[in-house]
């Protein structure tokens, strides 16, 4: 787990945490009046306090809930010239979903080319010496945010070049390819 959703995750669990404490404060004060002598304001709400948080400390933990996920990463993956897999497809990863016939497989090689710092779906450089090697008709073109940053991405396979940037997506373009 990335720190990032760490701390994300902390952030919207701390308040239900800490809705849970009037719920045994409002008990142990109950239980603390009941028993105890008449004492002043002051000194009742500190002892209630205290014994808010003894009970607490002493009671079993719940589990708190877990947030629904947050789907930072979401793609979608347009696919055209494959033969029978054209179209479009919503991509969800951590966790894997959408209407992606492979979503765990695409969502496993994208965080394997994932690289702090670098841009994930960078274009091949226009200076870039490539084997003038045509690799077949499919084009892809892909949306949405990816570790945080938007993405929009053209893939193609017209050169040597374009066909191992595509390969190193395979995963995300579903083609049929035999």
């Amino acid at each position: 787990m990335s720190l990032r959703r760490l701390v994300a995750t902390a952030v919207a669990l701390l308040p239900a945490a800490l809705l849970t404490l009037p719920t045994a404060a409002t008990a142990a004060t109950a239980a603390t009046t009941a028993s105890a002598p008449a004492v002043s304001a002051p000194a009742a709400s500190a002892a209630s306090a205290v014994s808010a948080v003894s009970a607490v400390a002493r009671g079993p933990l719940r589990p708190l809930p877990v947030p629904a996920p947050a789907h930072d990463d979401h793609l979608t993956v347009t696919v055209t010239g494959t033969n029978g897999s054209d179209g479009t497809y919503e991509l969800y990863c951590h966790p894997a979903g959408g209407t992606h016939p492979h979503a765990k497989a695409a969502c496993d090689q994208l965080d394997g080319a994932t690289e702090w710092g670098k841009d994930t779906f960078a274009p091949v450089p226009t200076n870039r010496m490539c084997t003038q090697i045509y690799g077949g008709p499919e084009q892809a073109h892909v949306s949405g945010s990816w570790a945080g940053r938007p993405v929009s991405a053209d893939f193609k396979r017209s050169n040597g070049c374009e066909t191992a940037r595509w390969n190193k997506f395979s995963s995300v373009f579903p083609t049929q390819q035999g």
